[in-house]
């Protein structure tokens, strides 16, 4: 499996986790430094796919390629 998708399942269960606060504040900080940093490497393989993505477009020359808007600006934008 690639590391995105182990990234990102790791960070869902971490969310879980947290998410029930029914553990001790030490390893809620834990899971919640552990979970930023896979924010950051899942953050990193997207922008770097999205990189690749317009270098494609941009050799095709049919298509133009749109400006990436990271995740996180969308999901703030719905709130």
């Amino acid at each position: 499996m690639p590391k995105f998708e182990e990234c990102l399942q790791r960070l869902e269960k971490i969310v879980t986790e947290l998410e029930q606060g029914d553990i001790p504040l030490e390893k809620s900080l834990a899971l919640f430094e552990e979970g930023m940093q896979l924010s950051t490497t899942c953050r990193k393989e997207l922008e770097q796919a999205e990189g690749k993505v317009e270098i494609l477009l941009k050799q095709n020359g049919k298509i133009q390629a749109e400006p990436f808007e990271p995740l996180t600006e969308k999901a703030e934008s719905r709130k």
